[in-house]
């Protein structure tokens, strides 16, 4: 850069060289932020009206002044004003570069203007503008206007990106959970469900937000296993005096206001459960069965933050930053459930459920700045998520089982469950990084190490089942619901847990050898494993016609110890465990062990290089390569797994993965892009191990013939081959245009498929050799009514993607079987259109200044599950969100807020495709309206 600032002032001077006034032009750089560019900071002439602002790049020029002497009055909130002379010559150009620091006596300025550069529209765009690679972010301020209340909702509002309702689900250009991977300040962050690859991002509340970016072109720092996109949150920090803020707010949900609200035992207000210690035999024999009176179903959340920093000097300064919240939140739905599989097997047309879920946060930032070369960073951070579910499945005795045995309604009607189910999931990252500079600033090194500690647990998950439910509704206390008993785990307590430990480490050294040559070599390590197991207890009905159930909301009347049959022939029930303890035993009203267990383990090594090349003051050139080695095993002792199975699967392999980014400068506000990588997408856990969990409608399960096939020949992950070209136009500090095409070549992908079977499991195969997905985004964001000041009043923001994706599909043979009536599908997970707008209006009258947003979202059909046989595909159904958000600061440091989400209340909707008599709905619902108010205070 001050080569091209030379070059800069060299032509200035040849242009001024016959005149007889001189020039001053120079650079100001934020000692607080490593030397990075300190744009929109003034300059005056002291005594004077004469001045200007530096640009994006902290560059900034003063032309045609007198030559003599001058005094320039460098100033920016919050950092120190700086009183420089300067001697003009005629002719010639005088270069004063500023580097400027914060000011101690208005260190409480440095926090709300530190704060928003790293949290604001402006200060996020400057960083687009100056990233070597495609990305995009969203910043806490941003996400405090529109009211998004997790990073999971954060990343929904960047183009190409949308959520799951009723998920955390995110999909990127329409590449679900399994082509993305997210990371924590840098560091990966491990799942906490079964059923995924990534963590839910709805766990992390916008309090410990800073910011939350999408990179959707690979580097060679990422790690290999990289399809659609990287999510990076970065946590809050905090340098100023200090504070505390206070934050509370209540709300309802428009279905659950005023229902008569029912929780499982056991399960406290704010999301423990305190009977691990309890052997599950124990609590299947002690603990009730029914479902309790819950709380008033008002939705609660309250957050403490507070910071500090101290300085030791003017190099030397430690700062905290900590923040803990809680919230939750009662939902009430009703809609219709159905098990389709090669027939209608299960139908409840109509479901009640209620749903009670908890969020406990808490971080601690510590920043140590030890001198203006060396600093660390030491983030830890613990979320407790809990959902407490109880469902009725055929409320109106219209449930229907193809598998009845003892109904008396001619159409076969009657059936009914109860299904109580508790999950939670602790999470415990700890972090520390490291940034140091060596000779002069040219040497760069960075670090970190991770370990993260995953506790995701459903203990005590109840289903009940029921035949003539409508005995229940008649008011006939002669009449009465039985038991439905094919089976033993047709009534059932089932109990599940995983535990993931996580090692985690990156070093990257970066060395300036000029402004036009940079040079990063670095390396990253992982280690990865987690340890599975599951357990169920069956309930068998000893004389199910002679044990009616008189009160559906008192099974514990017949399902308590005292009514266990011990011995033969005294009770009404037995307890049955297919992995008793003790064989001599039998597997009758005995504890068992684990029926379903496995323990995963995924080790990762790599080396990267790549160079940052300029070429004039245009081009930027980043190529790079990596050399990555995994190794992947995972050993499993599972119920209905070929008995010929070996029980176990290991892999390792070597990539070589190249990349190239490329980004042409049209001019200081725009930009050409283009990226080209080879990256690569390996099977999680999950996706491997057998396991099949059953939900009352649907049953997932992995397969283990992803790593390599049966015989070990076939592949063991999917080659992918990306391309990106973008254009982006920075019209001001937060206005944006963008458009981007993009295009993947997938080799052996995976996709989840319904089988065609009476099961009907969901399961993940190698479906073909080739997916080719082509797509288009585009992104503005626009300042419609401005101010005399430049603030603005009115403001619209838009991005949309269209996608479309074609694989060829095979019928697949091995440990698990699938065949296909068709040669080519879309992929799982992509939607064709993508949404998300939002309209900000900020007026003032006076000294008050509220905000009000609305913002909509909206993605297109796509592919939960692909059909097989003659069976069509499980399709989510397309869904459009709106949001609304009013922020009404009150006084200084006090400021009201209200919101309205899921306006519209849309049906939530999936459909089963190509049934043989047309489509049918397997699960439909709505979410309700969420409205509430939020009081905060900063003290």
């Amino acid at each position: 850069m001050k080569q091209i600032l030379f070059i800069f002032s060299f032509f200035i001077a040849l242009g001024l060289q016959a005149q007889n006034t001189g020039s001053i032009v120079g650079k100001l750089t934020d000692k607080e932020f490593n030397n990075e560019p300190l744009p929109f900071a003034n300059i005056v002439i002291k005594g004077t009206s004469k001045g200007t602002t530096s640009d994006i790049d902290g560059l900034y020029e003063l032309n045609n002044l007198d030559p003599g002497k001058y005094v320039l009055i460098f100033s920016f909130v919050g950092y120190e004003t700086l009183e420089i002379e300067a001697d003009v010559v005629a002719g010639k150009v005088t270069t004063i570069n500023v580097p400027m620091g914060a000011s101690a006596a208005a260190l409480e300025e440095v926090v709300i203007k530190t704060s928003s550069r790293k949290e604001s529209e402006a200060a996020l765009l400057l960083d687009q503008k100056k990233a070597v690679s495609i990305k995009q972010s969203i910043g806490a301020i941003e996400l405090s206007r529109k009211g998004v209340g997790d990073a999971a909702g954060a990343v929904s509002k960047i183009s190409g990106i949308s959520k799951q309702q009723n998920s955390s689900d995110v999909y990127v250009r329409g590449l679900g959970d399994r082509y993305q991977n997210t990371t924590f300040n840098g560091l990966p962050l491990p799942s906490t469900d079964v059923n995924k690859k990534n963590i839910d991002l709805d766990l992390f509340s916008t309090d410990i937000i800073e910011n939350v970016s999408v990179s959707k072109a690979f580097t060679s720092s990422f790690y290999g296993d990289f399809s659609a996109g990287n999510v990076n949150i970065n946590s809050k920090e905090y340098n100023g005096n200090g504070f505390v803020k206070v934050s509370l707010g209540s709300g309802v949900n428009s279905l659950a206001a005023g229902e008569n609200f029912v929780r499982n035992d056991g399960p406290s207000f704010f999301g423990y459960y305190n009977r691990y210690d309890v052997n599950p035999f124990n609590v299947v024999l002690g603990q009730t069965v029914d479902p309790q009176d819950g709380s008033s179903p008002i939705n609660l959340n309250g957050t403490i933050s507070g910071g500090y920093s101290h300085n030791f000097d003017d190099d030397t300064r430690l700062s905290f930053f900590a923040t803990l919240g809680f919230s939750n939140g009662y939902e009430y739905r009703q809609g219709v459930a159905r098990d389709f599989t090669n027939v209608l097997k299960v139908d409840f047309p109509n479901v009640e459920e209620y749903d009670y879920s908890t969020n406990t946060t808490g971080m601690l930032n510590i920043d140590f700045k030890l001198d203006n070369t060396n600093s660390f960073k030491f983030s830890s951070l613990f979320i407790n998520s809990s959902s407490d579910q109880v469902g009725y499945f055929g409320t109106q005795g219209q449930g229907f089982n193809r598998d009845d045995i003892a109904s008396v309604d001619p159409n076969g009607l009657g059936f009914f469950t109860i299904n109580g189910r508790f999950n939670q999931d602790m999470v415990l990252v700890n972090q520390l990084l490291g940034k140091h500079l060596f000779d002069d600033d040219t040497l760069e090194l960075t670090w970190g190490v991770g370990y993260n500690l995953v506790m995701s647990d459903e203990p005590d998950r109840r289903r009940f089942s029921f035949e003539n439910y409508q005995f229940a509704l008649d008011n006939d206390p002669n009449t009465n619901p039985i038991f439905y008993t094919n089976i033993p785990f047709d009534n059932q307590r089932f109990f599940q847990s995983i535990q993931d430990n996580e090692y985690s480490s990156f070093l990257n050294f970066k060395k300036e050898f000029s402004e036009n040559f940079k040079l990063n070599i670095g390396h990253n390590g992982r280690l990865k494993r987690r340890a599975f197991s599951s357990i169920r207890y069956g309930y068998e009905i000893v004389d199910r016609d002679n044990t009616p159930v008189t009160n559906i909301n008192d099974l514990n009347a017949i399902l308590n110890v005292n009514n266990i049959n011990i011995p033969a022939g005294s009770g009404l029930f037995n307890t049955v465990v297919l992995n008793p303890i003790n064989n001599n035993l039998g597997n009758t009203n005995v504890p068992g062990l684990p029926e379903n267990i496995y323990d995963g383990e995924l080790e990762i090594h790599a080396g990267y290089v790549n160079a940052e090349i300029s070429v004039g003051d245009k081009w930027l050139f980043v190529p790079g390569f990596r050399l990555e080695y995994f190794e992947q095993d995972i050993e499993y002792d599972v119920i209905n797994i070929p008995p010929n199975d070996p029980g176990l699967r290991s892999v390792n392999e070597t990539l070589l993965l190249p990349t190239l980014n490329i980004k042409y400068a049209l001019n200081d506000d725009s930009n050409l892009r283009f990226s080209f990588s080879q990256t690569a997408s390996i099977p999680e856990f999950k996706e491997v191990a057998p396991f099949i969990y059953e939900d009352v409608t649907v049953r997932y399960g992995g397969n283990p013939d992803l790593l390599g096939g049966v015989d070990g020949t076939g592949a063991t992950y999917s080659d992918i081959y990306n391309f990106d070209l973008k254009y982006e136009w920075f019209m001001s500090p937060t206005e944006i245009f963008s458009v981007a095409g993009f295009a993947k070549r997938i080799n052996d992908p995976v996709n989840r498929v319904v089988a065609a079977d009476a099961t009907g499991t969901q399961r993940f195969f190698r479906t073909g050799d080739l997916a080719e997905v082509y797509g288009i985004e585009l992104e503005v964001r626009k300042n419609l009514i401005n101010r005399e000041d430049e603030s603005t009043v009115l403001a619209f923001g838009f991005n949309g993607s269209y996608l479309h994706t074609e694989q060829d599909l095979r019928d697949v043979s091995g440990t698990f079987t699938t065949a296909f009536n068709k040669d080519t599908e879309e992929l799982e997970g992509a939607s064709n259109w993508v949404f998300n707008a939002d309209i900000n209006y900020t007026p003032k009258f006076g000294n008050y200044e509220p905000q009000f947003t609305l913002v909509s979202s909206y993605f297109s059909d796509r592919i939960f599950s692909i059909g097989s046989g003659s069976l069509g595909n499980i399709v989510e159904n397309s869904v459009t969100s709106l949001d609304f958000v009013w922020k009404s600061p009150i006084s200084e440091g006090l400021e009201l807020t209200v919101f309205a989400q899921n306006l519209l209340n849309p049906n939530i909707t999936f459909t089963r495709e190509g049934t043989g008599s047309g489509d049918i709905v397997i699960s439909q619902f709505k979410l309700g309206i969420n409205t509430g108010v939020k009081l905060s205070y900063k003290f």
